[in-house]
């Protein structure tokens, strides 16, 4: 994981804080590109072809500083893979960063008896702003997948925090049932609960099956979304996403 933080009067008119599952849409350079993240993009767009043009790429809003106007967000590098994890690794203090947002419509519920976050590494910015909005007092429940004990980190929170770290054992996303066992196996407490689950497509709407029919948690108190696809880009996985929304929506019915 490699921590960036991006500060500037351009974000005089950035407006997070109202929910707590922020993101932003990066503006990227492709790997290989002979231009960098400041370059002017109309331009770009206009004399370049389109496998050199940009690419957007989704990230958490890790945590915003509205008085320092200071942006910070998480990046999971996979060494040359992708386009804004060879950025991440390669960014300097000067660099620019061009984005968009911020979106976002999740915030623990202040009168929920309790809390459960699940989700893979590129989940973990959304989980730790999560749980810091979460009240003292609360029960909260973190199940996360991670590479293994390098990737855990600390999860920092006034509530009471019961986190349980998932290992792999093959690449991200090829366990699609990992956190859905993890989950079965917790004694949920009775009451009013409430469900955030984001990650990879598969592995998200398994256990978000496991919530409403194994757990019968109303669907009002979950919120999902696959963040990735496995073996799909973000553009392909955009293409995909209203195919994949109504298989989820039929599991409602």
């Amino acid at each position: 994981m490699v921590r960036i933080s991006v500060v500037g009067d351009d974000l005089a008119d950035f407006e997070a804080g109202a929910f707590s599952d922020h993101y932003v849409k990066l503006q990227l350079p492709p790997h290989g590109a002979d231009y960098d993240s400041g370059a002017d993009y109309a331009e770009v767009r206009a004399s370049l072809p389109p496998d050199q043009h940009p690419r957007t790429r989704t990230y958490s809003v890790r945590a915003w500083d509205e008085a320092a106007r200071r942006l910070t967000i998480d990046f999971v590098v996979h060494g040359d893979e992708g386009a804004a994890g060879p950025w991440a690794a390669g960014a300097r203090p000067g660099d620019v960063l061009q984005l968009q947002g911020p979106g976002g419509a999740y915030l623990p519920r202040v009168d929920a008896d309790w809390h459960l976050l699940a989700g893979d590494a590129s989940v973990l910015p959304a989980i730790a702003a999560s749980i810091e909005r979460i009240p003292a007092g609360s029960v909260v429940f973190v199940v996360a997948e991670v590479d293994g004990p390098d990737e855990e980190l600390d999860l920092a929170s006034d509530a009471d925090v019961r986190v349980g770290w998932v290992h792999r054992t093959m690449n991200p996303g090829e366990e699609p049932d990992l956190l859905t066992d993890a989950v079965r196996a917790l004694d949920l407490p009775p009451g009013k609960g409430q469900a955030f689950v984001h990650g990879e497509a598969s592995s998200v709407r398994a256990l978000r099956r496991h919530l409403l029919v194994e757990r019968e948690l109303p669907v009002a108190t979950l919120w999902v979304s696959g963040y990735w696809k496995l073996r799909r880009t973000e553009e392909g996985w955009r293409e995909d996403k209203a195919e994949w929304q109504e298989l989820v929506a039929a599991d409602s019915a």
